[in-house]
Formats: C-alpha cells, structure tokens, sequence
C-alpha cells in the first residue's frame, strides 16, 4: 500500500479503508505513524519484519504493509510480492499518490505544461546523464541530494544549458517542506548552505519557473510557525484544524484540567429549580457550562424540552455552538463585545408587569468573575450564581515542551483566558521574548502583561477562531514586508540566537 508522499492527508480512501481492516500493520513509524489513526483498536504494529508478516497472512489475517509514496515506484515490492506468492498468500497492490507529481504540484511546479515531456528518474540506480539532458520537458530526480551537483555538472556536459532553470524540495508536501530554486549553473553555490537531506526532489526544467506564481503551500501565512495551543484537548480541537489550514504545526499543550465541582449537591438543587419552574432566565458563559449542564440532563433521564418556557442566553459563538448542538437556541447574545460586560450591556431589565419570574441561573466555572452578577443584580434580577464545574492547572508538560516554550522553540502561543496565561507560565515558564503573544481579548492582553509578556496579536472578537484568523493576519504581513524588502521570510523562531539560518 502507498503511503503517498508525506502529507497524512493524501492516503487514498482505499488505503485507509484497509487500514481499518487491518490486524497488522508494517510500516516505518517514524515516517508513517500518522496514519496508524485510520486502524482500529488492537492492531499490531510491526517494523519491517515482513517474514513475520508473511506468516501471519497466511493464516488468514489482513496484513498492511506501508510503502512511501507509491508501492511500485522505485521500491523493492517485487520481492516482497514474490514472498507473498511463494507463501500462497493472496495479495493486492493499493497505488499512493506519487512524489514525483504531489511535491511538484506543493512547491508549485507544474509536471508536464508548455512541453508535454515528463520523465522520472532514480539517482540511487546508475543513469545515462546526456541521454536526459536531451530531456526537453520537466526531468524530476529521485534520491539525488547527496549527488545533486555532479548530476548538474553531468547534465551541463550533456548539452543541457547553465541557465536551465532548477529545484530542489525536501520534507515535500508537509510543512517541513523547504524549496531552494537555482539554475544547473548556480547548484552548488545555492544548495552549499541548504542542508538538505532525503527525501529530496531535484527538478529540472522550464516549468520551475512558474513557482513564482503557482506557489500555494509554502506562501501560506503561518506556513511552518510551531504553535502553542494551551487549551484542553477537547477545547483545542477546532482550534488546531484552523491553523493547520493556515500551514502552522499546532501543538495543543493542556493548561487546564476540567472537573466536576467538589460539592455536586449545588447543581442537583439547580437542575430541579430549572425543571419546577424557579427561573425565568439561564445564561452560560462557556461551553463548558453547557457541557455541565448537559450531562446533569442526561444524568436525570432530562432533554433540550427541559428549556421550554425559559429564556437562554449565553457569550460567545463557541457556547453558542454547544447550545444549539444540545437543542436549545438560545434567545439573548451580545450583538458587540462577547463577554459578560457585552451580555450586560443588552440585558433587558426586571418588569414585574412581564416578567412573572425574577430569578436568573448562571451555572459557571469556580474560578468565575462576578461582573455578570453584579450587573445583573443592578438591573433587578435575582441570580443563583452556581459552581457546575471547577477548572485545576494540568500537570506540566514534558521536558522537550517546556524547553521549547522558555528557548524560543515556538513560533507562536495562543491564549484564550486569562487561566491559559497564569497556568502555561505555571506549569511551564514565560515564553521566550521572540515568540508572538496572541491573545483572544483586552483581559487576557492585561494578564499576560502582568506575567511580563509583549502582546503582539488580538483578535478581533473574543472567540479562538477569530484568534487564530488574526494571527493569521499578523503573519501574512510579516511574509509581505520581507519579501517586499526583498529578504527571506523567517519564522519568528529563527530570529533566535543561535537558530537555523536556513529562510522558508
């Protein structure tokens, strides 16, 4: 099975049909461990032993054995599939998406355009270099970086002209992807500093040079920033999906652990309130909130008709969200700022003469601010202000992340709350003075100024999807004035001491 050329997302659907299938597994899993996600439970995962393997196809279990790229593009599936077949094992070849055509179509070189020759050649195999320099197409050169200056100087001999335009693209089609472009002439002096390793790509040809307007992948505004995403795990899901469409390379780090309030007899009495008729008004805050409530519902055999007849606010498109998916929609959102002051800031007052009910039910975070009651109460109402989960600082990360953040290893870091900021430096350190502080609103810029840190990102709207649009934005300038200065555009990691001078 072809795993394709590095990108996880390129597997094809049948690759990950079988997968799922499969009862083991034979694969590289430094290179291809992503896709183990597609398995089920309980697979065994084997490296290299394909003898074993073997055997255990033969007595009748579903074996996958991942390739790179695809299966029978300079591999050894021959004598694999030979094995197979002297074994009286049934087999079937699953094509992958090759590197040979996904690099190109990532650095933005199209294979076969104004000259309709494309030719694909493996440097590990001995090669009649004039025989290619004759190429008039696009010449795409597999395992040839360590060779890559001699094949130049090999093709220059063999007519090709110095100017002849080159590239070189190693880690393609993920976000380590990093493209030098030169010419056959220009080769060695370009690629002296690179450092490139394999898997590479060489192309040579005319159609390199529509890189300058085809490039997509590597032009993308966060492309290759190492991002901190100090949210829970369920928190930060969405989150991290947005930045790796921006290019970034999320690293979701838990700050915050959340847990079930320590005295559960608040929420019982407030569910029961919710039920007989005490409220006129809920307003959740967070999405954990409706979390809360929602299994206190489930708890007690309730559903989203528990809510009829009651009035729903709630801050935030992220509550919103887990309102609506629960059923409820809710009646009262922040048309401005989405924070409890916005919430206030609409809030209709009490009118005896409407309002039969007086009473408001805030089930919030133990660590909740007392601005919404405190506004709400001035506009008459009555408010059950009740703990329905608590929220404890998570155990600190691993040595090699806690390293990073303090070093300058990350690109960027992501605060959603003020929490976020009090527990990362917790747990973790303050992040190093070259990484890019964005934070989701005004409240978490004066806390993270506190702790000593220079705010550099706010989002437009306190929501972490606007948050991570606007550091989105923040990069896509720093790209712009680089290149407009005529530079290399830097990660803000590498403007470190001691850093890779390597530019993207």
């Amino acid at each position: 099975m072809g795993a394709g050329p590095g990108d996880p997302k390129l597997l094809t659907l049948r690759a990950a049909e079988l997968l799922g299938k499969a009862g083991v597994v034979v694969l590289d899993t430094e290179a291809h461990g992503p896709l183990l996600r597609h398995c089920r439970e309980g697979v065994e995962v084997v490296e290299g032993d394909l003898q074993s393997a073997v055997r255990r196809a033969a007595r009748g279990e579903v074996v996958v054995r991942l390739c790179e790229g695809d299966p029978t593009l300079f591999s050894s599936i021959t004598e694999e599939v030979g094995a197979c077949a002297a074994a009286g094992v049934d087999f079937e070849i699953v094509p992958g998406v090759p590197s040979a055509t996904a690099v190109l179509d990532y650095a933005g070189i199209p294979a076969a355009s104004e000259v309709p020759e494309f030719r694909v050649v493996d440097a590990a195999q001995e090669q009649d270099w004039p025989v290619h320099a004759a190429c008039r197409g696009t010449l795409v050169i597999y395992h040839g970086i360590g060779d890559a200056v001699a094949i130049g100087k090999a093709l220059m001999a063999g007519g090709k002209p110095d100017t002849t335009p080159v590239a070189v693209t190693s880690g393609g089609t993920t976000t380590e992807q990093y493209t030098v472009v030169s010419s056959l002439g220009r080769l060695q002096a370009d690629l002296k500093h690179a450092g490139f390793t394999e898997p590479a790509l060489i192309v040579v040809g005319d159609a390199v040079a529509s890189r300058d307007r085809l490039s997509w992948f590597e032009t993308k505004p966060l492309f290759g920033w190492r991002v901190l995403v100090p949210r829970t795990k369920e928190q930060s899901r969405s989150l991290s999906e947005q930045l790796v469409s921006y290019g970034a390379v999320p690293e979701e780090v838990p700050t915050i652990s959340v847990e079930p309030p320590r005295t559960p007899q608040q929420m019982d009495r407030a569910i029961k309130g919710l039920v007989t008729g005490r409220y006129e008004w809920v307003a959740f805050t967070s999405a954990n909130a409706v979390k809360a409530v929602r299994e206190k519902f489930e708890e007690y055999g309730l559903d989203a008709r528990a809510f009829a007849g009651l009035k729903v606010a709630a801050v935030g498109d992220a509550t919103a969200r887990a309102l609506v998916e629960f059923g409820v929609k809710p009646d009262l959102l922040p048309s401005g700022e989405q924070s409890s002051e916005g919430l206030v800031a609409e809030w209709p007052p009490y009118d005896s003469m409407l309002d039969p009910i007086n009473r408001v039910l805030l089930p919030r975070a133990d660590i909740s601010t007392d601005t919404l009651v405190a506004g709400l109460t001035e506009l008459g109402w009555e408010c059950d202000d009740v703990t329905a989960y608590r929220t404890v600082r998570a155990a600190p990360p691993p040595a090699p992340i806690r390293e990073a953040i303090k070093g300058g290893g990350f690109d960027a870091v992501l605060f959603t709350s003020s929490s976020t900021v009090r527990n990362l430096v917790g747990i973790a350190g303050k992040p190093h003075n070259v990484t890019v502080i964005a934070v989701i609103g005004p409240q978490t810029a004066k806390t993270a100024e506190e702790f000593g840190l220079r705010v550099d990102v706010m989002a437009g709207k306190p929501s972490a999807s606007a948050l991570a649009t606007a550091l989105a934005e923040f990069g896509a300038k720093q790209r712009q004035a680089a290149v407009a200065a005529g530079d290399i555009p830097r990660r803000p990691s590498q403007n470190r001491r001691g850093a890779r001078r390597r530019g993207r």
